[in-house]
């Protein structure tokens, strides 16, 4: 039997965000839709991955965060968490 893996615990159907919101602007909307998490498209509305509150929640408390750090920048290469979580899942 196949563990699940943090891609296989996300709601493919949850909210969908642009990957340009800033991570202010993304806590607010979690908390808005009282959702742990946000499904990140691109301009073209191609689901590029998704971020959670702990993510961004990370990246916000670091000494490194300022109010122009946007949701895909929380993302590194290949979906890497910067925050030291594990990869986002694919859409």
């Amino acid at each position: 039997m196949a563990v699940p893996t943090p891609a296989h615990a996300v709601d493919m159907s949850g909210p969908r965000v642009l990957d340009d919101m800033t991570v202010e602007v993304a806590l607010s909307v979690m908390t808005g839709a009282r959702v742990g998490y946000l499904l990140l498209c691109d301009g073209d509305e191609r689901c590029t991955g998704a971020v959670t509150r702990a993510q961004l929640v990370a990246v916000r408390d670091s000494s490194a965060y300022t109010d122009r750090i946007r949701v895909r920048d929380v993302l590194g290469v290949g979906g890497q968490d910067r925050a030291g979580g594990a990869s986002a899942p694919d859409c």
